[in-house]
């Protein structure tokens, strides 16, 4: 049985679930697949295209997805600095974006250059914008394995969970606890009979580091802090608090001994598990403080 998430640091390596990544160059077939019809298209738009703010007006009569595989590429050939994808794809703000910042656009004779100086099957492209094809994948991935771990685990109890699964938008916790107080985003719910017993929260850690690693857990404290602060309906169980947190990240500076402080601000209503954990630490005794 494990007690806390405190345990030796020798031993956190095999309670870490890693996700198979495919390896270079293995992936560069699919990608180019995926990715050179795009790279045809934009070709034919620069082409046609007066300037760059004409480019990105004609970019924006687009549909999605193709209109966002198609800013991906404006950025990198046109505006690398001054804007993300999702400035650039906002249609109805395209007029901004161009008074804004299109005075640090490349001009368009010089994307031509560079841009056909290049073949279609620019496999050096197409390795850099794999890299958004499955982001936050491995997040989605966490969390239907959790799910399918719970509802096997309590398919024969009262137990229900609920919450986004893949890409969808999180729970609000006000919509889900009677007279909450805080727009709360969570990953799920557990019910018991109806009645919330338990919210939760999913990530998975490639890597992690520096701000990032500070932002993450001083969120997951605060979320804590403001579930652990609601009072539910009177003749209601107290709502517990789950991370679910894998990945090698965890094992990464600080991230292990942030989470187990995490757990030490209430031991009994907070716990902090990996999937391999769960046998171990996500009881019925615990979700219902039996």
């Amino acid at each position: 049985m494990l007690d806390s998430f405190n345990i030796n640091p020798t031993e956190r390596a095999q309670w870490v679930t890693v996700f198979d990544t495919p390896f270079y160059p293995d992936f560069l077939a699919e990608r180019e697949a995926l990715h050179k019809p795009t790279l045809i298209e934009f070709r034919r738009l620069v082409e046609g295209a007066t300037d760059s703010e004409d480019l990105l007006r004609q970019i924006m009569r687009e549909h999605n997805p193709l209109r966002t595989q198609l800013c991906r590429l404006f950025r990198r050939y046109v505006s690398p600095a001054a804007t993300s994808v999702q400035m650039l794809q906002r249609v109805g703000r395209t007029e901004d974006t161009i008074r804004d910042f299109g005075n640090r656009f490349r001009p368009l004779p010089e994307v031509r250059e560079r841009l056909f100086s290049r073949p279609e099957d620019d496999e050096a492209l197409f390795a850099i914008l794999g890299e958004y094809d499955k982001r936050g994948q491995k997040g989605y991935d966490l969390t239907a394995r959790f799910f399918e771990w719970f509802e096997a685990r309590f398919e024969e109890d009262l137990f229900i969970i609920h919450g986004p699964i893949g890409a969808g938008s999180d729970l609000i916790l006000s919509q889900e606890l009677p007279g909450y107080p805080h727009a709360t985003p969570a990953d799920f719910v557990i019910r018991y009979d109806g009645e919330p017993v338990c919210a939760g929260f999913a990530r998975y850690d490639s890597d992690r580091g520096g701000a990032q690693e500070d932002d993450r857990t001083k969120g997951n404290e605060r979320h804590a802090t403001q579930i652990l602060g609601y009072r539910p309906l009177e003749g209601q169980r107290s709502v517990k608090v789950l991370f679910i947190n894998d990945g090698p990240g965890l094992l990464l500076g600080s991230m292990w001994r942030d989470y187990v402080r995490l757990e030490q601000i209430d031991p009994g209503r907070v716990k902090v598990c990996t999937l391999l954990m769960l046998d171990h630490r996500v009881t019925r005794q615990w979700l219902l403080g039996e």
